[in-house]
């Protein structure tokens, strides 16, 4: 197997279909990665996930070295044997993390120094830092260190956080190559930044291209703007990057999103929502979302979808998963959880399908027929 190769297979107008070869397998691609924030996928099983179709997870580097420790997991083995993964696990930069949970940090050209959330202990995380963490915990893709801001900042602080991004970005490529046992067996992800700035976005691919990585993120989106924002810089962002790289838009998103940005040529995607909805009774389905705590449930014994093929549409009714988040049962939360990790699995399979057969625009449009049909 080969470090790392992105094949495109299909192409049906902008969506593309292929897979990325790496050391420890395969990457289906467009490819949705459930987030593993703290070495585990909350409520599901590593197993479990697999099962469900998933290719990749992703950990995160802010939380980790925190608790418990990037030092302490390179000690028992590296994060795939700590959680019991032995396929690709990307890992974020702790960036945005740093930029969202600290109160309490200051930026400068060298890093971030920061107060824990959980002990309000101080750390200083700096791009080599960073590819550092990324390293110990044996990390499949890597994600350059960069700055997330909020997309509603004036843009002179826009430009010059991106620019400070790129300047992140070199210091990250040559950390990352320092590590030369670690950089023959992963790759290295780095990140577009600009806002909602076309200029600002084309000058940040242009510095990245520079650079060279072996995929490209799409950051600073999904971060407030609203889909119509966020589309809006997709329909220019994807172009700017390289045809032959893998594409990765960060934290998105909904169902509708994930379409959307295949459409107009992303390939890889993470988010939290489909377990963090799951854990709080929401469910994903073909027929839009549903809440599976209100009362019109509780005797309701169809599945909650019919359509889905996973275990929990195939053995539980809706009057007994409404019955389990009503009394606060941990089932319940791995239940939904499992369940809108597969949904999440079978729309990607199903995207990759039809590009593959050249009928994406008529899968687009069957799928807002149905999703929003209730809307």
């Amino acid at each position: 197997m080969t470090r790392f190769a992105f094949n495109i297979t299909a192409r049906d107008g902008k969506a593309r279909t292929g897979a990325i070869q790496m050391l420890r397998g395969e990457i289906r691609t467009p490819a949705f990665m459930p987030v593993g924030t703290a070495a585990t996928v909350k409520a599901m099983k590593p197993e479990t996930v697999r099962s469900t179709g998933a290719d990749i997870i992703l950990g995160n580097t802010y939380h980790l070295m925190l608790r418990p420790g990037a030092e302490r997991v390179a000690r028992l083995g590296g994060l795939h044997k700590f959680m019991n993964w032995d396929r690709p696990i990307l890992t974020d930069s702790g960036g945005y993390q740093v930029m969202s949970l600290s109160e309490l940090r200051k930026i400068t050209e060298e890093g971030v120094a920061f107060a824990s959330h959980i002990d309000g202990s101080r750390h200083m995380l700096t791009p080599e830092r960073s590819m550092e963490i990324q390293r110990l915990l044996g990390s499949d893709i890597v994600m350059c260190f960069d700055e997330c801001p909020r997309a509603d900042q004036g843009r002179d602080v826009i430009a010059r956080s991106m620019e400070m991004s790129m300047r992140w970005a070199k210091r990250s490529r040559d950390g990352f190559d320092s590590g030369v046992d670690h950089a023959s067996r992963a790759a290295l992800f780095g990140i577009q930044q600009g806002a909602l700035h076309q200029d600002l976005r084309q000058a940040s691919a242009d510095a990245l291209r520079d650079i060279g990585f072996d995929g490209y993120a799409i950051g600073g989106l999904a971060v407030g703007e609203g889909q119509e924002a966020m589309f809006a810089t997709l329909d220019f962002a994807p172009d700017m990057l390289p045809d032959d790289k893998p594409r990765y838009l960060m934290g998105v998103g909904k169902p509708d999103d994930l379409v959307g940005a295949v459409e107009r040529g992303v390939d890889m995607f993470d988010c939290v929502l489909p377990s963090r909805s799951g854990r709080n009774g929401q469910a994903f389905t073909w027929s839009g979302p549903l809440n599976i705590r209100n009362a019109k449930h509780a005797e309701d014994t169809a599945p909650l979808d019919e359509r889905c093929a996973c275990p929990v549409c195939q053995t539980y009714s809706r009057a007994y998963l409404h019955h389990l988040q009503k009394s606060g049962e941990i089932l319940g939360a791995m239940l939904m959880t499992e369940h809108n990790i597969s949904f999440y699995q079978q729309l990607m399979a199903g995207m990759r399908g039809a590009i593959a057969e050249g009928r994406f625009a008529a899968f687009v449009s069957d799928f807002r027929r149905d999703y929003f049909a209730g809307k």
